[in-house]
Protein backbone atom coordinates (compact mmCIF):
# COMPACT_ATOMS: atom_id res chain seq x y z
CA UNK A 1 0.00 0.00 0.00
CA UNK A 2 2.94 2.41 0.88
CA UNK A 3 4.47 1.63 -2.56
CA UNK A 4 1.24 2.64 -4.25
CA UNK A 5 0.51 6.04 -2.78
CA UNK A 6 4.41 6.44 -3.37
CA UNK A 7 3.73 5.55 -6.96
CA UNK A 8 0.85 7.68 -7.19
CA UNK A 9 2.17 10.87 -5.43
CA UNK A 10 4.96 10.17 -7.87
CA UNK A 11 2.47 10.15 -10.87
CA UNK A 12 0.67 13.29 -9.80
CA UNK A 13 3.69 15.58 -9.02
CA UNK A 14 5.42 14.55 -13.05
CA UNK A 15 1.52 15.22 -14.18
CA UNK A 16 1.40 18.37 -12.35
CA UNK A 17 4.90 19.40 -13.45
CA UNK A 18 4.34 18.71 -16.65
CA UNK A 19 1.24 21.05 -16.77
CA UNK A 20 2.83 23.94 -14.81
CA UNK A 21 5.90 23.47 -17.69
CA UNK A 22 3.07 23.73 -20.57
CA UNK A 23 1.91 26.82 -18.89
CA UNK A 24 5.12 28.14 -18.32
CA UNK A 25 6.14 27.77 -22.08
CA UNK A 26 3.15 28.73 -23.39
CA UNK A 27 3.41 32.04 -21.54
CA UNK A 28 6.96 32.40 -23.01
CA UNK A 29 6.12 31.73 -26.11
CA UNK A 30 3.36 34.41 -26.29
CA UNK A 31 5.75 37.11 -24.35
CA UNK A 32 8.72 35.62 -27.48
CA UNK A 33 6.37 36.63 -30.01
CA UNK A 34 5.30 39.94 -28.55
CA UNK A 35 9.07 41.29 -28.33
CA UNK A 36 9.78 39.76 -32.09
CA UNK A 37 6.57 42.14 -33.21
CA UNK A 38 8.18 44.73 -30.96
CA UNK A 39 11.50 44.16 -32.51
CA UNK A 40 10.57 44.20 -35.77
CA UNK A 41 8.29 47.56 -35.20
CA UNK A 42 11.53 48.85 -33.84
CA UNK A 43 13.42 47.38 -36.75
CA UNK A 44 10.79 49.58 -39.09
CA UNK A 45 11.25 52.73 -37.43
CA UNK A 46 15.09 52.77 -37.44
CA UNK A 47 14.91 52.26 -41.03
CA UNK A 48 12.56 55.35 -41.45
CA UNK A 49 14.93 57.04 -38.54
CA UNK A 50 17.79 56.29 -40.73
CA UNK A 51 15.96 57.79 -44.46
CA UNK A 52 15.12 60.55 -42.28
CA UNK A 53 18.91 61.78 -40.82
CA UNK A 54 19.97 61.32 -44.42
CA UNK A 55 17.70 63.35 -45.96
CA UNK A 56 18.38 65.82 -43.26
CA UNK A 57 21.72 65.56 -43.68
CA UNK A 58 21.42 66.35 -47.37
CA UNK A 59 18.58 69.12 -46.58
CA UNK A 60 21.52 70.86 -44.24
CA UNK A 61 24.87 70.41 -46.41
CA UNK A 62 22.61 72.24 -49.62
CA UNK A 63 21.81 75.23 -47.05
CA UNK A 64 25.58 75.62 -46.10
CA UNK A 65 26.43 75.55 -49.33
CA UNK A 66 24.27 77.95 -50.01
CA UNK A 67 25.00 80.06 -47.05
CA UNK A 68 28.88 79.97 -48.31
CA UNK A 69 27.60 81.10 -51.52
CA UNK A 70 25.69 84.32 -49.92
CA UNK A 71 28.73 84.96 -47.77
CA UNK A 72 30.88 85.49 -50.66
CA UNK A 73 28.43 87.52 -52.83
CA UNK A 74 27.85 89.71 -49.79
CA UNK A 75 31.51 90.20 -49.96
CA UNK A 76 31.87 90.73 -53.46
CA UNK A 77 29.63 93.25 -52.73
CA UNK A 78 30.96 94.52 -50.22
CA UNK A 79 34.41 95.08 -52.10
CA UNK A 80 32.86 97.07 -54.77
CA UNK A 81 30.81 99.96 -52.90
CA UNK A 82 33.10 100.88 -50.16
CA UNK A 83 30.96 102.12 -47.32
CA UNK A 84 30.26 105.93 -47.00
CA UNK A 85 31.52 108.37 -44.71
CA UNK A 86 29.73 110.52 -42.41
CA UNK A 87 30.04 114.29 -43.19
CA UNK A 88 31.76 115.66 -39.95
CA UNK A 89 29.96 118.63 -38.23
CA UNK A 90 32.03 121.71 -38.45
CA UNK A 91 31.40 124.06 -35.86
CA UNK A 92 30.06 127.51 -37.11
CA UNK A 93 29.88 130.85 -35.53
CA UNK A 94 26.45 132.58 -36.56
CA UNK A 95 26.81 135.95 -37.38
CA UNK A 96 24.21 137.42 -35.38
CA UNK A 97 26.57 136.48 -32.78
CA UNK A 98 28.97 138.65 -33.93
CA UNK A 99 27.47 142.07 -34.19
CA UNK A 100 27.64 143.51 -30.77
Amino acid sequence: MMRKNYLAGFVMAVALSLSLAACKDTKTLQENEQLKAHVAELQKENGQLGNRLETETATGAALAKENDALKSEIKRLKAKHPAKKTATRKHRRSRTARRP
